[in-house]
């Protein structure tokens, strides 16, 4: 950087002018590639400014939160007042409840109980449907939605069935797409249909369920609960090192997708799991009217051998640590800290 003449990375940026076409290296179809249209920059050189005319406009005011959301809760959310509508939504509705969520957290924080306001969606969610909404606010979708559903979910809740009248098995078909609850910290999400790829990545404290998930569920998990009432892809909680999964392995056949380099497969013995995933089912049936939640609770005690407990091998030596100290007689949150301190010196 220092031969260029220049100080930090960011006066690099868009500086085209410095690149060069290295000669010798190329095949016979690299040579051929055309890279005019970046080597030859007009503005190369030039020091970028931006005044406000020229700044991108979002359109942020076309939005369905703009125009629909802000405007039918805009007196509700100032009173603090309970409130629930209805909202037609489609593919291209992004983030959708994403920008009211922020205003509710400008406002109150975490402090909303559950379902202050609820949003009743009918269509298609698009991309990053439910993204970092917070506590308070519930959106309720009868549709399906698209990838990056409840990215970064903060504390909401999201609730996604298919219409009546389908002909088709919830837990056999789709409802939304990859990467769901990408980067969730808090909040549940209850989907009476199957999800695509990457399911829950990256979660580290949101409740979850879902009746089937695509290759590398819970991947990276690092906390929270997902219950996966039906089957999984490959590789399984892969770099999962926190949180707990609960799956129904109906096949037998759980063990050859899970990737065991950090996990371990247990069986459901303690009643305090068992209590756990059947109230999680509960509320499941409860949002959703799932025939498959269903199904598992009215012959509960003939699926409870079916389920598998996911757990992260230091997660649990964590855990157990933690009892261990509160035994002794140490607060919650001074357990966790010696528990912490004592696995470190092992």
């Amino acid at each position: 950087m220092a031969k260029l003449g220049v100080r930090t990375v960011d006066e690099l940026v868009g500086r085209s002018d410095f690149l060069r076409k290295g000669e010798g290296f190329y095949k016979e179809k690299a040579a051929r590639v055309d890279l005019s249209a970046i080597l030859d920059n007009p503005y190369a050189g030039q020091k970028c400014t931006f005044e406000p005319e020229h700044v991108y406009d979002f359109h942020l005011e076309r939005t369905a939160d703009e125009k629909v959301l802000l405007k039918k809760l805009k007196g509700a959310l100032e009173k603090r007042q309970k409130r629930s509508i209805e909202v037609d939504v489609s593919n291209v509705d992004r983030a959708f409840g994403t920008i009211f969520g922020s205003e509710i957290t400008k406002l109150y924080g975490d402090t909303l109980e559950d379902d202050t306001f609820t949003v009743k969606c009918s269509g298609a969610g698009g991309q990053s449907f439910g993204a970092f909404i917070p506590k308070g606010l519930t959106l309720e979708l009868v549709g399906d939605s698209n990838d990056y559903f409840g990215k970064g979910l903060s504390g909401g809740r999201l609730i996604v069935y298919p219409p009546k009248g389908i002909n088709y098995k919830q837990d056999e078909n789709i409802i939304i797409g990859n990467v769901a609850l990408y980067g969730a910290t808090s909040g549940s999400a209850y989907i009476n249909g199957v999800a695509g790829e990457r399911f829950c990545v990256r979660n580290s404290g949101a409740v979850a369920v879902v009746e089937g998930v695509g290759e590398h569920g819970c991947e990276y998990m690092t906390g929270g609960r997902a219950v996966i009432l039906g089957r999984t892809g490959k590789n399984f909680a892969a770099g999962m090192s926190g949180g707990i999964a609960y799956v129904l392995d109906e096949d037998r056949d759980l063990y050859k997708k899970v990737n065991k380099e950090m996990v371990a497969i247990e069986k459901l013995t303690n009643k305090y799991d068992v209590e756990e995933l059947k109230k999680m089912i509960q509320d499941h049936v409860a949002y959703t009217n799932s025939v498959k939640g269903k199904e598992v609770l009215e012959h509960f005690e003939e699926y409870l051998p079916k389920f598998k407990k996911i757990i992260p091998n230091d997660y649990k030596r964590m855990m157990n640590t933690i009892i261990q100290m509160e035994e002794k007689g140490l607060s919650s949150e001074q357990a966790q800290i010696e528990a912490f301190n004592a696995i470190k010196k092992r």
